[in-house]
């Protein structure tokens, strides 16, 4: 079950997404909250895994909860205003409902919550079947991705691509790279930009502010130059 929390400081919003919520198998409400405020101690006090919240409340708006939360569950966010969906989408949040909200579109958003969801929980199951795999949705299917199959993945907005060595073309999927670089096994993966996640094993060459994979070259961020040390290791032989 996905443990959630409502939070709009509209009576009949509250009640309708309490409504939707009871009507979906795989949730379950854990509490409500009329203000952001209380809904920030219910959240870092319990094991909340997805917030339905409204963005413009008094005090604390919704996005201002998104960003400052301690922990990180999902976040669906329900308002009247559709002016802040680009800047929602860059919090990372499962999806941006527009009220009044059919129960069909509100389904659609606790599908893609409960992707993330089963994604989060397979990648932290400590299992040894675990270790060399991830599995990844994509067109309504689970993909079992080997660790060993990435050469390196790129970041679009909202969306990654895998490159493979065992695909002439790459997976894609909806996913932050943030999300993504969380799957991967450390050291054997690094983040070399915020758009390039690289295998250690397929660089083949590597520059000041680049890294190449054979021929393809990789810019190295401004901000992630201590990878290039890191990738080096003690095989340094120029100042």
């Amino acid at each position: 079950m996905i443990r959630c929390i409502a939070i709009d400081d509209e009576d009949l919003a509250l009640e309708l997404l309490e409504d939707y919520i009871g009507k979906v198998s795989f949730l379950e409400l854990v509490a409500t909250a009329d203000n952001a405020i209380d809904a920030l101690s219910i959240i870092e006090e319990q094991a909340i895994d997805l917030v339905f919240v409204d963005i413009q409340m008094p005090g604390l708006t919704g996005l201002q909860l998104v960003k400052t939360v301690n922990t990180k569950p999902m976040f669906v966010l329900v308002t009247a205003y559709d002016q802040y969906a680009l800047e929602s989408y860059d919090l990372n949040v499962v999806d941006y409902l527009v009220k009044p909200v059919p129960f069909d579109r509100f389904l659609k958003a606790c599908n893609k919550a409960k992707e993330l969801f089963l994604l989060r929980n397979k990648s932290s199951k400590p299992d040894a079947e675990q270790q060399d795999h991830f599995f990844i949705y994509v067109d309504y299917s689970h993909i079992k991705v080997s660790f060993n199959d990435i050469v390196w993945v790129e970041g679009f907005k909202d969306y990654i691509k895998i490159h493979l060595k065992s695909a002439s073309r790459p997976i894609v999927a909806r996913l932050s790279m943030k999300q993504m670089e969380e799957q991967l096994p450390q050291p054997k993966f690094v983040r070399i930009q915020k758009s390039y996640i690289v295998s250690r094993d397929a660089i083949t060459a590597v520059r000041k502010n680049s890294v190449f994979i054979g021929e393809k070259e990789l810019p190295v961020g401004e901000n992630y130059k201590e990878m290039i040390n890191s990738i080096l290791g003690n095989s340094r032989n120029n100042p």
